[in-house]
């Protein structure tokens, strides 16, 4: 099977910081690979995927004083070997008696002013100023010669952009292609990070694998093979699988009936709507496979089948404020969405022992406050506060565990920005920990699999289309099948 850039990440999903990737460089030397070694391994990915990319042209290669520049004269080297006219305009000479000092050594073609003129006057512009790490925003004469540049084909990021956060400091230029290193950057798949970097190739420069196990990274790429789908046991039956239960409001039962369908097709063995507070007649010309409950609460709590609870699609922001207390008092497994954020804005502690969190930002901000420009830590501090896995739905959807650990979500499509949407995944991450999944798989299977039946709808879905995607879905992540989206280039070996 083939889910695009989550299949081309197969074993390398791991998302590096700049700082945990200047820790993989610092501890390169002792496990056998210097510095040396990788700047000239990382010139060649970087000429290489010009060469494949792009036919020979006036090229100038801007080169900052730091190894980043270092990589820009190694490529401008080796693309001038094979005939391109290459022109260097350094920003300033690198520090003496550096890996980068070195490289530029060994440029002995023509040199061109570091200013917008020469950039304009180029076919291509290879971007060999600044890398992930950024310290400070860019502006001024850098920024100049970035917005005059035609085309731009980007080493590590496109300067000006946070490979922490995916947060443009200063300004950052567009690429039509970004050549990265060994791991991703969280900015990479962030955005506005990942749309700045246009096309990305990932490429081995040997950095040895055992660096890792010093880092320690805390983030991924979402990608299937990092978490399984639930799978019914030969002779199980249906409360083996789980009983999934939605509260329903008088009023929108559209989203609570969205949630209930979601959860049956995420396997589920049994859904109810739950309707103390009325809409019980609504929710039964639904489908004839959701069970209605109107009980009153209490009495439903006291099944303890009844064990994931969906609180918040439609169901009023008062029912929420009384039904959401009781359920993680119960205790109960619980999704919690929409409504139940506006009832407890301001309030984070009143979320404390829930199972999975999914707001929008806007629903985020209500209570925990902006998310800002680092949404990766912005979510880890509201799973660390509520001991819950938050996640924070978007087009960059970010996953965090109270525990640190971080996921961002790449195979989500545009038009799932529709009403309804988060529904069906709150409904899809209920029914999955129905089923025995931890919070943190569920999570992050949930939010895959949703994305990926938005991509398979295509662009003017509704939300109800996607129930009709989720079984196709399901059964490629089980490894029936496959779909494709080739947004992310490899070159994997050197």
């Amino acid at each position: 099977m083939d889910f695009g850039l989550a299949d081309r990440l197969e074993g390398r999903e791991e998302l590096l910081s700049p700082a945990e990737m200047a820790r993989a460089d610092a501890l390169a030397p002792g496990l056998g690979v210097p510095g040396a070694a990788l700047m000239a391994a990382a010139g060649r990915a970087v000429a290489r995927a010009v060469r494949t990319r792009f036919r020979p042209c006036r090229t100038l290669v801007l080169c900052g004083p730091g190894n980043n520049g270092g990589d820009g004269y190694v490529a401008a080297r080796l693309l001038a070997e094979q005939g391109w006219p290459v022109a260097v305009a350094a920003l300033a000479p690198p520090r003496a008696g550096g890996d980068a000092a070195a490289a530029s050594a060994t440029w002995r073609g023509p040199a061109a002013a570091f200013a917008p003129d020469a950039a304009r006057r180029a076919a291509l512009v290879i971007d060999a100023v600044f890398g992930a790490g950024l310290a400070r925003d860019l502006e001024g004469a850098v920024a100049d010669v970035l917005r005059a540049a035609p085309r731009i084909v980007a080493v590590d990021v496109p300067s000006g952009l946070d490979g922490a956060t995916g947060a443009v400091r200063g300004f950052a230029p567009q690429a039509a292609l970004t050549v990265t290193f060994f791991r991703l950057k969280p900015g990479h798949l962030l955005l506005p990070g990942r749309t700045l970097c246009g096309a990305i190739v990932l490429a081995d420069i040997g950095m040895p694998e055992a660096v890792l196990d010093a880092v320690r990274p805390r983030a991924w790429a979402n990608r299937p093979g990092s978490w399984r789908l639930p799978r019914p046991a030969p002779d199980g039956h249906k409360y083996a699988r789980g009983h999934a239960t939605v509260l329903g409001g008088a009023e929108m039962t559209g989203a609570a009936r969205l949630a209930a369908e979601a959860a049956r097709r995420a396997g589920a063995g049994l859904v109810s709507i739950a309707a103390p507070w009325g809409g019980a007649a609504v929710y039964r010309t639904g489908a004839p496979g959701t069970i209605v409950a109107e009980a009153p609460l209490e009495h439903l709590l006291a099944d303890e089948r009844r064990h994931v609870w969906v609180c918040g699609p439609g169901l009023g922001v008062e029912a929420a404020r009384e039904a959401l207390p009781r359920l993680l008092g119960a205790p109960r497994a619980v999704v919690v969405d929409a409504d139940s954020f506006t009832a407890f804005a301001g309030h984070p502690d009143a979320f404390a022992g829930a199972a999975v969190l999914t707001p929008h930002a806007g629903e985020f901000t209500r209570v925990f406050g902006p998310p800002g420009a680092d949404r990766l830590e912005a979510v880890r501090a509201a799973a660390a506060r509520t001991g819950a896995v938050v996640v924070l739905k978007g087009a960059d959807t970010t996953i965090a565990a109270p525990d640190g650990r971080a996921a961002v979500n790449a195979n989500a499509p545009p038009w799932l920005a529709t009403a309804g949407s988060g529904d069906v995944l709150a409904g899809l991450v209920g029914g999955l920990l129905a089923q025995g999944l931890d919070p943190w798989d569920a999570a992050r299977a949930g939010v895959f699999a949703h994305g990926e039946a938005g991509r398979r709808a295509g662009p003017g879905l509704i939300a109800e289309d996607l129930l009709g995607h989720l079984q196709a879905t399901l059964a490629r992540l089980a490894g029936e099948g496959g779909s494709r989206a080739p947004d992310l280039a490899l070159e994997w070996g050197r």
